[in-house]
């Protein structure tokens, strides 16, 4: 099943409180309950994005749990291969 990394711009994400970051993934959580389909691996937090890894079958899947969910999906991009220190072996 594909893969993707969805960039989302949240002015001051780095700043949330833990109680914040929480309620946010308590809130993905329920979203997909209706998407079950669609998987969320893990988020990055940076300064002012998220970065977050799902697997669903397509973009549009992608799309509509941003939709249900009301977080931004701002760039969708979907993960052709992954590399890591061990690919240099």
């Amino acid at each position: 099943m594909p893969k993707f990394v969805i960039e989302r711009d949240i002015p001051g994400a780095g700043t949330l409180s833990e109680r914040d970051l929480k309620a946010a993934s308590q809130k993905s959580c329920r979203t997909l309950r209706d998407l079950p389909e669609v998987q969320w691996l893990q988020s990055y937090v940076t300064g002012d994005k998220l970065y977050c890894v799902y697997i669903a079958p397509s973009e549009e899947l992608i799309k509509e749990h941003a939709r249900q969910s009301g977080f931004p999906a701002n760039r969708i991009s979907q993960v052709m291969n992954i590399i890591d220190p061990t690919t240099a072996e």
